[in-house]
C-alpha cells in the first residue's frame, strides 16, 4: 500500500469508523483489543502514535476513556482509537509493552487518572514522584482543583549502575541559571557517561485541571502560557480545534496574520539556539553575544507591535483580534531583513570553527531508528532522517495555500551538529515565507468568525519550532471539559537516555542545548 487511505487502513485491521469528521477519524474497540489493534496501526501500517490520554466518562459511560492519536501523514489524516475500562477496573494491557512511544503518555495517565496500563516496563509515578500521596489523581472529575495535599515523602527510585570505578553525578533540580527545575543523573566511568536519567515535573501548574469548565476564550490565557517561548504556537493549535467544533471557516487576512506570528517565533527562536548552541554551549562566547544581541531586535519587535515580547495575544478562536498597519508590516519586513542578514554573517564565522566543529561533529547522536520508536517530534527527529512536518503533512492556516508551503528540511547524522544545520537552513526557509506573506497582507478585511462550538472532541496540530503540538480539546454545553495541549518537549526529554550513554559528560549541554526542551510545556 504506496500511498495510505483512511479506508484502505481501517479495511486492512477490519475496523469500521464510529465517527468521522474532515480529517479525524475516530473508532472505538474493545480493553482486549485496544494495544494489539494500535501494535498493528504502528508496526505494519507504519502510522506514528503522536498522542495518548485519557477521559473521565464515569458521569456518563461509568468509566474511564483511553484514546491513542494516530498520523496518516501521506493522506493528511488523523486516526483515533478509543477503548474504555470500568470504574471497578480501572486497567488495560499496556500499548507501551510493543509502541515505546507510548511509554511516557501512560504513566501520565497512571498519574492523573488512576488507569493502570498492566505491563507497562516502567510503572514509577512520572509527574507525582517523592511528594505527592499516592492515590492522587487530579484529572479525575470529584478532584477539586484547589484541593490541599499533604506531602509524602517517597524517594524516587533512580536507576543506579554499580561497579568498580563508577559513580554518579546528580545534576539539579535547582540550576545555576533561569531555567526551570529538573535533575538528571549521570552514572559514569571517568568522564564517559554510562547512563543518563532525568527526572522532571517538580513544579506542575495543573493547567489541565485549571482548564475544565471554561469557555475557549476564557481558555485562551491559560494555553498562551502552557510555555512562553511558543505562544502562538499553543494558541493556535488550541484554536484549530476549538474551530473544528465550531464549523468555522476562519478569514484568508486572519490565516495570514496567524501564519506570520507563528513563523516570526520560529525566527526568534532559532536565532536563540545557533547562538545559544555555538555560545553558551561550547564557551564560543562572541556566539552567544551577538547571537542574543539578534535576537533581542525581535523580541523588542513583538514588543512594539503587541506590546509583549512574547508574539502573544494576537491568535483567539475564530481568527485573529487585530491585523497589522501597513507601517507595521514595513517594521517586519525591515526588522526580518536586518536580523537574518546579521545572522547569516554571524553564522559564516562560526561555521568555519575548527573547535566548534570538534564539539558538535558525533555528539550527542540519535539514530533513526530510536526518533521513530520514541516517537520524537520536529526538528531532532528531522536532523536524525524522520521527514515529518505538520505544515506539510497536515497543512492549517496560510500553509495550505501550495506557495506558502515552506521546504522541510532533514539531516540524516543525528548528532549535535546536524540539529545545528538544520537550524541555518530552517532559518532560511522561516525567512522567505515571511517574505512571501507580508505582500499579502492587508488591513482591510473579515479577520474573525463567530466561534460557538458545538459539543464534541477535536484535536488541533501546527508544527512549532520545536515540534509537533497536538492538542485535544473536549466540550460539554459550551464549556471546556477536557483539554490536553500536548507539547512537543514532553515527547523528546526521554531522548537524553539515548543521547548521554558514550559521549563525555561536559559534552551533555550541547546534547541539552541542541534539543532545547520546556519544562514549563511538559509540566502541565
Amino acid at each position: 500500500m504506496n500511498m495510505k487511505t483512511m479506508h484502505a487502513v481501517l479495511e486492512a485491521v477490519g475496523r469500521q469508523p464510529t465517527f468521522a469528521s474532515v480529517d479525524t477519524t475516530w473508532i472505538r474497540v474493545e480493553r482486549e483489543a485496544f494495544a494489539p489493534l494500535v501494535h498493528v496501526l504502528v508496526h505494519e501500517h507504519n502510522l506514528p502514535l503522536s498522542l495518548l490520554f485519557g477521559t473521565d466518562d464515569r458521569r456518563e459511560r461509568k468509566g474511564f476513556g483511553i484514546h491513542v492519536v494516530l498520523s496518516l501523514d501521506e493522506a493528511h489524516e488523523w486516526l483515533v482509537v478509543s477503548t474504555e475500562v470500568p470504574e471497578s477496573d480501572p486497567a488495560y494491557p499496556s500499548v507501551t509493552s510493543s509502541v515505546m512511544a507510548a511509554h511516557w503518555y501512560e504513566r501520565l495517565l497512571s498519574d492523573m487518572f488512576g488507569v493502570t496500563p498492566a505491563g507497562h516496563p516502567d510503572p514509577r509515578r512520572l509527574v507525582h514522584h517523592e511528594n505527592v500521596p499516592l492515590g492522587t489523581h487530579p484529572l479525575r472529575k470529584d478532584f477539586a482543583w484547589d484541593a490541599k495535599l499533604s506531602h509524602d515523602d517517597v524517594p524516587y527510585p533512580m536507576h543506579h549502575v554499580a561497579g568498580e570505578g563508577v559513580y554518579e553525578i546528580p545534576v539539579g533540580p535547582i540550576h545555576a541559571g533561569i531555567i526551570e527545575p529538573g535533575h538528571f543523573r549521570f552514572n559514569v566511568a571517568g568522564e564517559r557517561i554510562i547512563t543518563l536519567e532525568g527526572k522532571l515535573f517538580f513544579t506542575h501548574k495543573g493547567v489541565e485541571k485549571l482548564l475544565e469548565g471554561r469557555t475557549p476564550d476564557e481558555a485562551m490565557p491559560f494555553i498562551e502560557r502552557v510555555s512562553d517561548d511558543m505562544s502562538p504556537s499553543h494558541a493556535l493549535a488550541f484554536c484549530l480545534a476549538v474551530e473544528k467544533l465550531c464549523d468555522a471557516e476562519v478569514p484568508q487576512q486572519a490565516r495570514l496574520v496567524r501564519t506570520l506570528l507563528h513563523e516570526l517565533e520560529r525566527l526568534t527562536m532559532h536565532i536563540h539556539d545557533l547562538s545559544n548552541m555555538a555560545g553558551m554551549g561550547t564557551g564560543y562566547s562572541v556566539a552567544a553575544a551577538q547571537g542574543f544581541r539578534v535576537k533581542e531586535d525581535l523580541v523588542r519587535l513583538s514588543a512594539r507591535l503587541l506590546g509583549n515580547r512574547f508574539w502573544r495575544g494576537v491568535i483567539v478562536p475564530g481568527g485573529v483580534a487585530r491585523t497589522l498597519l501597513s507601517e507595521e508590516r514595513v517594521d517586519v519586513e525591515k526588522t526580518v531583513a536586518s536580523v537574518c542578514a546579521e545572522m547569516h554573517a554571524l553564522l559564516k564565522v562560526f561555521l568555519v570553527s575548527d573547535g566548534l566543529h570538534e564539539r558538535l561533529e558525533t555528539t550527542g547522536v540519535l539514530p533513526l531508528e530510536t526518533a521513530k520508536a520514541y516517537g520524537a517530534l520536529g526538528l531532532p527527529a528531522r536532523a536524525s532522517g524522520l521527514d515529518r512536518d505538520v505544515r506539510r503533512d497536515h497543512p492549517y492556516a496560510a500553509y495550505l495555500a501550495p506557495e506558502l508551503l515552506p521546504r522541510v528540511v532533514t539531516q540524516k547524522a543525528g548528532d549535535v551538529y546536524a540539529r545545528y544545520r538544520m537550524r541555518v537552513e530552517e532559518l532560511q526557509t522561516t525567512e522567505q515565507v515571511i517574505q512571501k506573506l507580508l505582500p499579502m497582507l492587508s488591513a482591510d478585511g473579515f479577520l474573525r468568525m463567530d466561534c460557538q462550538p458545538r459539543d464534541g472532541m477535536a484535536l488541533g496540530a501546527v508544527e512549532s519550532w520545536r515540534g509537533e503540538i497536538l492538542t485535544i480539546v473536549r466540550i460539554k454545553d459550551g464549556k471546556i471539559d477536557r483539554c490536553f495541549p500536548r507539547d512537543p518537549s514532553f515527547c523528546n526529554w526521554a531522548l537524553f537516555g539515548e543521547l548521554g550513554p558514550g559521549n563525555i559528560v561536559p559534552d551533555f549541554p550541547l546534547c541539552n542545548k541542541s534539543l532545547n526542551l520546556s519544562y514549563s510545556g511538559t509540566d502541565l
